[in-house]
């Protein structure tokens, strides 16, 4: 059987390595895994090419929010937050889910998440509508959302209304904001470093935060909270989880979390 992730870019993806680790451990020697850059222009004919020895495919960015178009089904939870990380072929149909967001609760908790409340989330694009979703199934109702680009917060907004929370949208990088018990940056490397700064000096300390980058590591953002004693969980954690469920909708059987790991740390130990 056949698998991918599909992004663009794509090459330096880890999932290749998580995923082929677990096949591996699993004992599923027939099965394959690979990147491939595929762009939304390409996204539909990728899938159409996509035959009965297709398993599955993990998508990443651009096209969690271009694929819903083009799936048979989804579960609920694609359909509240607007996006899908995951398509799993099923007798010829294509099957959407979100695993981004189970893998966020999984990361948190393992972190030693306490108390989500208040949450303050950075970015207001498709990881930040997983990162709403996953506030919610942690206990939050209400969260404030810093956004770099407030235009671009209209999918936010509309995933807020579905899941049935309250955002709050400030201009990123705005003073004020309360210190919050959950902090959860979805903006790039480097981008949430002004944050970083409030961290050191003492004005902004929250009680856990959740760093979608996982390379390079840590980050700014990362080191200030772990220096200021708050838990943190990485990207990686959430990319191994997220992975981890992948596995399991695609083979149908328990991920081994354990080897995934181990795969997963040693490539990212070859990159540096």
């Amino acid at each position: 059987m056949k698998a991918a992730v599909l992004g663009s870019p794509v090459a330096h993806s880890l999932s290749p390595a998580l995923h082929l680790a677990a096949y591996r451990a699993l004992g599923l020697d027939g099965w394959s895994y690979q990147a491939i850059e595929c762009d939304e222009a390409g996204l539909p004919g990728r899938l159409a090419g996509c035959g009965p020895d297709w398993a599955g495919l993990s998508l990443t960015m651009p096209l969690k929010r271009a694929v819903l178009g083009l799936l048979d089904g989804a579960e609920p939870l694609v359909e509240e937050v607007g996006a899908a990380n995951t398509v799993v072929f099923d007798a010829g149909l294509r099957r959407g889910h979100n695993t981004d967001v189970p893998g966020m609760i999984t990361a948190l908790a393992e972190a030693g998440l306490a108390s989500p409340s208040p949450v303050l989330i950075l970015g207001a694009g498709a990881t930040a509508c997983s990162a709403l979703a996953a506030a919610r199934g942690l206990g939050a109702t209400a969260v404030t959302v810093a956004a770099r680009d407030e235009r671009r917060a209209t999918g936010l907004r509309a995933a807020a209304a579905r899941l049935g929370m309250t955002v709050r949208l400030v201009p990123f990088g705005e003073p004020g904001e309360p210190a919050p018990g959950l902090l959860i940056s979805t903006a790039p490397a480097g981008a949430a470093d002004l944050y970083a700064d409030r961290i050191r000096q003492g004005t902004l300390v929250p009680g856990c935060l959740l760093d979608v980058v996982y390379y390079p590591w840590p980050t700014a953002l990362a080191a200030a909270a772990q220096s200021a004693g708050a838990p943190v969980a990485s990207g990686f954690a959430l990319l191994l989880h997220q992975a981890a469920r992948q596995v399991e909708l695609m083979t149908g059987k328990p991920a081994p979390v354990t080897a995934m790991r181990a795969a997963g740390l040693a490539a990212l130990a070859a990159e540096r």
